[in-house]
């Protein structure tokens, strides 16, 4: 069996799924309950110092749902904690002291003085919790009173700010950064440069998920208004992936260890987060929409994959994608594929050939009795087909070999240009030389 244990900061923990700080994490009961099904870790949902922390008594989430109601995608306009501090903190401290073997980390915020993070931080240095998570990187609410994504935003505050937490803490600091920025390396580098441990990434996306067109307000709507939120789920793993390459392959950056977020739903989720750079993983609206136990499918699901690959620890997962996270102008030009459709799985809907007959290259030919084939001599392997297709493996992409013909073009495949700028098309190489 692979050992899936955890060492993140000096942080041990049973695997690598750790609950996000959000509602599911906000007190005693959840956590012990998150522990029982088999979560690695939490971190507890943000603790502030405001009193007037209010949250809404009506609708908190907006939702896109995919076609068969599967949730994609949640708007959250919850605050922070509007639990009292001391209650938390007693909770904290029972909750690490009963699960010493899980990981406890805190999210904080409070506002950009030195004074609130000394004296919140030692609060919690005295529950024996593991770590703090600062939280920069809530974009509704909290940003109006400038703190979450109004500090995420400026990188001189998130470094002077990781500053105040480094100096007033033995405690590992981690920084949560705000994906609503346009070049999330500028954040890490300034956390970085604050001293922090490592960083968390990403928190939730800006958005208004919909409105609702008989009262005119976005959803959920509150006595008649809306207002923007932050989107998390399966939709925003995309970003998120990307977000986490980009600081795992900077080279300033190298090093920086990365808890990564951002619509973790699965095994394969999580895997694809390491490989990248991340060091573990942080979920939250799996768990809101299935339930704390979905942690053991994940867990099964890595193991089983890891044993399959002879894996025996998921360091040997973490950042084995980053050297071939490439940029576009160091992808292989000679490099020649086609589409193959396998007959026997084939349904004969017709979306492949819709797809490419009115959008893409007119590669797919149809016959009168609804067989499709596709026109090598056409096809520019731009893998569309593969993915409206509704059955899978239905429609792959073959690779053709160097010395084959490639039909479309009448040119030999040629192996390996690998760089643009020696490329023969390239206008440029033939002066360089």
């Amino acid at each position: 069996m692979a050992d899936l244990t955890s060492d993140f900061l000096g942080i041990k923990s049973p695997n690598p799924f750790w609950l996000a700080s959000a509602p599911p994490t906000d007190k005693e009961y959840n956590v012990r309950r998150a522990f029982e099904a088999g979560w690695g870790g939490v971190v507890w949902k943000t603790l502030g110092l405001d009193p007037h922390i209010v949250n809404v008594n009506g609708p908190r989430y907006g939702a896109i749902w995919g076609a068969d109601r599967r949730l994609l995608g949640l708007n959250n306009i919850e605050l922070i904690t509007d639990r009292p501090l001391e209650v938390n903190l007693q909770e904290i401290k029972m909750v690490k002291r009963d699960y010493p073997d899980r990981a406890m980390v805190v999210s904080l915020m409070v506002p950009c003085e030195e004074a609130p993070w000394r004296f919140i931080l030692e609060k919690v240095e005295d529950t024996g919790a593991d770590a703090v998570e600062l939280n920069f990187g809530c974009p509704h609410g909290m940003s109006e009173r400038g703190m979450g994504s109004a500090v995420g935003q400026v990188p001189e505050y998130i470094e002077m700010v990781t500053r105040w937490a480094k100096a007033n803490t033995r405690m590992p600091v981690i920084v949560k950064l705000t994906p609503n920025i346009t070049d999330i390396r500028k954040p890490a580098a300034a956390a970085k440069a604050g001293g922090a441990d490592a960083v968390s990434l990403i928190n939730t996306i800006n958005s208004i998920t919909s409105v609702n067109l008989d009262l005119f307000a976005p959803e959920p709507t509150i006595d008649g208004k809306g207002a923007h939120g932050g989107y998390c789920g399966p939709a925003v793993k995309p970003i998120a992936l990307n977000m986490v390459a980009e600081i795992a392959r900077d080279a300033d950056l190298v090093g920086l260890p990365v808890s990564g977020i951002g619509g973790i739903t699965t095994w394969r989720d999580a895997a694809e987060f390491m490989a990248l750079g991340a060091g573990n993983v942080q979920v939250c609206t799996a768990a809101m929409t299935y339930g704390f136990k979905i942690v053991q499918e994940m867990i099964s699901g890595l193991s089983e994959y890891m044993d399959e690959k002879g894996f025996s620890s998921v360091n040997e997962i973490v950042g084995r994608a980053v050297p071939n996270c490439s940029d576009w102008q160091h992808l292989n030009l000679n490099y020649v594929a086609k589409a193959k459709i396998d007959q026997e799985l084939c349904i004969k809907c017709g979306r492949c050939y819709a797809a490419c007959e009115d959008t893409s290259h007119q590669a797919i030919a149809m016959s009168d009795d609804r067989v499709f084939s596709v026109k090598d001599d056409e096809c520019v392997a731009c893998n569309l087909c593969v993915n409206v297709c509704p059955v899978e493996d239905c429609i792959t992409m073959e690779a053709m070999t160097p010395g084959q013909t490639d039909p479309r073009t009448g040119r030999v495949v040629e192996p390996d240009y690998a760089n643009w700028t020696t490329h023969p098309n390239n206008p440029a190489a033939e002066a360089a030389e």
